[in-house]
């Protein structure tokens, strides 16, 4: 028999794909770190307390510029809010861990290795709080370490922001691809990006994602309520809302398949008695 691999492994890999991406934008933000004047053990510090690469940015970028700290903690805050409705998405799925648990959970969650666990809480039953811990750690190190091995290279590495910047947009658009399941998803996800870049513009502040988010969240939980409260084919609307990719629904699936194994088996002995 094939044996299976240790967890760690296992984690490890559906986690690679996440940390080779953090390698090439961690050792830019070290870097700009290092140019806005913080040696290599602050920037460890930043990396591992922050663990944001759009807040480090912005702390890179308002060094350079010598804008006060209370400004830079102000801009952090509302940069920062969104992670209260990350971690309120995903309390379903801890809500029988302790609280220390969701302590150190919450303090290394961040948007991208937020996006690889509810992708699999919602579609792998097998998923325990613990697999999802270790996806953040093994993110947050490989970050750490990206952001210590820039800072210090320092000065003497030149990267281009415009291709860093594009590599952040593909690694957004990559992790929104994989948790498109339904249609209703999928114009949740074109509302929100049309919404998030309408506030940024008109209020000229981050602070417009989240309410773009807030805005595109709740459009999508209504018209997902009204659509489930119809009869299955009765309307185009139920159409556009698409096949569940759920954890629920591929629960009642595998039941249904065991239902008619069951069935098919006493068949059999029925016919065999005969």
């Amino acid at each position: 028999m094939k044996k299976e691999p240790a967890n760690w492994l296992a984690v490890l890999k559906i986690a690679m794909p996440l940390c080779l991406s953090y390698i090439p934008i961690g050792l830019a933000c070290g870097v700009l770190l290092h140019a806005g004047g913080l040696n290599t053990w602050l920037v460890a510090l930043v990396s591992l307390i922050v663990y944001s690469g759009g807040a480090q940015f912005l702390i890179a970028t308002m060094l350079t510029i010598h804008a006060p700290i209370s400004q830079i903690v102000i801009m952090l805050f509302f940069l920062e809010l969104r992670y209260a409705l990350l971690g309120s998405s995903l309390s379903h799925y801890l809500k029988k861990s302790s609280h220390k648990f969701i302590l150190g959970f919450a303090f290394s969650l961040n948007d991208e290795n937020y996006a690889v666990n509810y992708l699999k809480f919602a579609t792998d039953k097998y998923w325990t709080p613990s697999n999802a811990l270790l996806v953040e750690h093994y993110a947050l190190y490989t970050w750490a370490f990206s952001n210590v091995v820039g800072s210090l290279i320092g000065s003497s590495l030149h990267i281009n922001l415009v291709i860093v910047d594009f590599a952040l947009t593909a690694l957004f658009l990559f992790m929104v691809t994989m948790q498109v399941k339904r249609r209703l998803t999928l114009l949740t996800a074109i509302l929100a990006g049309a919404l998030s870049a309408f506030f940024c513009v008109a209020l000229k502040s981050t602070l417009g994602i989240v309410i773009a988010t807030l805005l595109a969240s709740t459009a999508g939980f209504l018209a997902d309520r009204v659509i489930r409260s119809m009869a299955p084919g009765s309307s185009l609307l139920y159409k556009v809302r698409g096949p569940s990719g759920t954890r629920e629904t591929i629960n009642e699936q595998e039941l249904t398949e065991e239902r008619l194994l069951k069935e098919e088996q006493e068949k059999d002995k029925d016919h065999d008695h005969e």
